[in-house]
């Protein structure tokens, strides 16, 4: 989940917190965009002297939540080549309990670099960035890991790259990375979670374990459609899904984090 600092989201965590609470989570990792240098550009993301800030509104959340939530702080991290000393040295000088490797293949540095005239093409360029991202070993896991389909989704055909894919998810797996299942992709242009099925499967079979984002940049989006993301985890043979605390992986049992999830009774808001 983020915050307005990164320009394109609403609500401080206070309010994302009370959604958490409402929706049964025991915790919440927020995750805003990191800064980049002005090289990269700035445009949807904190800047470098807003990182104090940051850090500064998620522990204020954390207190006003006490023990009914458990709030830490972590930070979504774009990837790009011949920025990883920069994003390196910002990773291990902050305090973060979980980091998000991104690949973003629709900003105009991406672009530039890695969009070809044949959209397959580019597509593979996109699925080696994201092993790349991997192999750095920066990272907890990586997110959204087919976003490329909503930027060429006339040309969107799974099958026709699945074995350069299996080749990324082999680098993937050997790195020991998660992978993120982000319900969010329902409201993309090719609306389906990110990854498709069927790019789940291959992570099964390669035993990469799974994080579930909704990467919500609005309060009510908190866990949304985690229960049918849950099911579609356990359909592709999945038994547990992760989390991180202390960059530390973790599991749950899939059927545990339904029943958490289910029938809970809302609890007051909290107060700001």
């Amino acid at each position: 989940m983020h915050t307005p600092l990164c320009r394109h989201a609403e609500g401080e965590p206070e309010a994302y917190a009370d959604v958490a609470r409402r929706r049964g989570l025991a915790g919440m990792i927020v995750t805003c965009h990191n800064p980049m240098p002005d090289s990269y550009g700035h445009s949807g993301r904190m800047r470098d002297d807003q990182v104090g800030q940051y850090l500064a509104m998620v522990e204020r959340c954390g207190k006003a939540c006490g023990r009914g939530l458990d709030v830490r702080v972590g930070l979504e991290c774009d990837y790009f080549p011949g920025y990883e000393s920069y994003v390196r040295q910002q990773i291990e000088s902050l305090p973060l309990h979980y980091v998000i490797g991104s690949v973003h293949p629709h900003l105009a540095i991406w672009r530039r670099r890695f969009v070809t005239e044949e959209a397959r093409q580019t597509q593979m360029n996109y699925f080696n960035q994201l092993a790349a991202a991997a192999e750095t070993e920066m990272f907890d896991s990586v997110s959204h890991p087919d976003l490329i389909k909503n930027m060429t989704e006339e040309q969107w055909d799974f099958q026709a790259i699945a074995d350069h894919v299996g080749w990324c998810l082999d680098r993937i797996a050997n790195a020991g990375v998660a992978m993120e299942l982000n319900t969010s992709g329902r409201l993309k242009s090719v609306p389906e979670m990110n990854p498709t099925p069927a790019m789940l499967r291959m992570m099964r079979q390669r035993n990469i374990p799974v994080v579930l984002g909704s990467d919500a940049h609005v309060p009510e989006r908190v866990a949304d459609h985690f229960e049918q993301a849950l099911e579609l985890l356990r359909q592709v043979g999945y038994t547990h899904v992760s989390y991180f605390l202390d960059r530390k992986r973790r599991e749950i049992e899939i059927d545990a984090a339904l029943v958490s999830l289910i029938g809970q009774e809302a609890p007051a808001p909290l107060s700001a």
